[in-house]
């Protein structure tokens, strides 16, 4: 799989009745290729999966898929902290036509290195898509360990890591086993040029989501060699990114969404309406896209 480029991390669209917005999905997905994004990673966590049915997300999966058509590639979240949950959600996506999943380390269980190991064979094993890691300790309370990522990046079905604990130092030790099957792309917007200077391959962003074709140029500018134009637009974007996280992600970016006139709906709770002064200090923020 061609895990290089900008991957947006999809938010998941409402209607005022809280109900999913498959209609705005696909205007989403049509925004996002128009604009140079190079794959869609749906129910995630910037997708508020964890509050949407079963039903719901293999609804918002088909509509992403339908949509994308192959245009580009289509990482659907699969995560669980059961394992047999999460290999049998893997399969699933693989039958609707998802071009790979993305599968977390398993939450609350915080299994030991071995179970850790199991847990991603098991659904690497099951899936019949290449599989992308997801390492996300601020939300997990779990990591992967360097030993574990050695192991793993040997399987023929795992394809690469999402990295999100914003660790360079980490990065840096799991660069050694990075190659042509097995890539490393940033999960936090804040570091994508410094994680792409280690070794990376791009980057699975919530910047994306408002600023898809910048999010896209940066990662393209790194890769072609263009280091200085790489590191001013990461630069340039490093206060909106900042602000994106002032509240739980995904709070910040759908309301960004919501300014910019995108008309994204709102929240499952328990998130909710982001503070007014945040707000403001949001709106502001977004002045460099101008």
């Amino acid at each position: 799989m061609n895990l290089k480029g900008s991957y947006v991390a999809l938010i998941t669209p409402f209607h005022a009745d809280g109900s999913v917005n498959l209609e705005k999905i696909k205007e989403l997905c049509e925004w996002h290729i128009e604009k140079g994004t190079d794959g869609l990673v749906p129910l995630g966590t910037t997708g508020e999966t964890s509050t949407l049915t079963q039903q719901e997300q293999d609804a918002v999966a088909q509509c992403v898929i339908d949509t994308v058509a192959g245009r580009v590639p289509v990482i659907v979240g699969a995560g669980s902290n059961a394992t047999a949950v999460s290999a049998q959600k893997a399969r699933h996506y693989a039958q609707m036509g998802a071009d790979g999943v993305l599968a977390i380390t398993p939450y609350y269980n915080k299994a030991n290195e071995e179970g850790m190991v199991r847990h991603f064979e098991t659904i690497a094993d099951a899936a019949g898509v290449p599989v992308v890691m997801y390492n996300v300790p601020s939300r997990t309370a779990c990591s992967l360990s360097v030993k574990a990522v050695e192991r793993l990046a040997r399987h023929p079905n795992i394809a690469g890591i999402k990295e999100a604990s914003g660790n360079l130092a980490y990065v840096a030790k799991i660069a050694r086993y990075a190659s042509e099957d097995f890539c490393i792309l940033s999960g936090e917007d804040a570091v994508i040029v410094p994680v792409m200077s280690l070794g990376g391959t791009g980057v699975i962003s919530v910047l994306a989501n408002v600023c898809p074709a910048q999010t896209h140029e940066m990662v393209a500018a790194f890769a072609a060699g263009d280091v200085a134009h790489a590191r001013a637009l990461q630069l340039k974007y490093t206060d909106l990114i900042e602000k994106l996280f002032m509240e739980v992600n995904p709070i910040p970016v759908k309301e960004a969404m919501n300014l910019l006139g995108m008309d994204v709906g709102g929240y499952r709770l328990p998130l909710c309406k982001m503070e007014k002064a945040h707000r403001e200090v949001l709106a502001e923020a977004l002045r460099v896209m101008a």
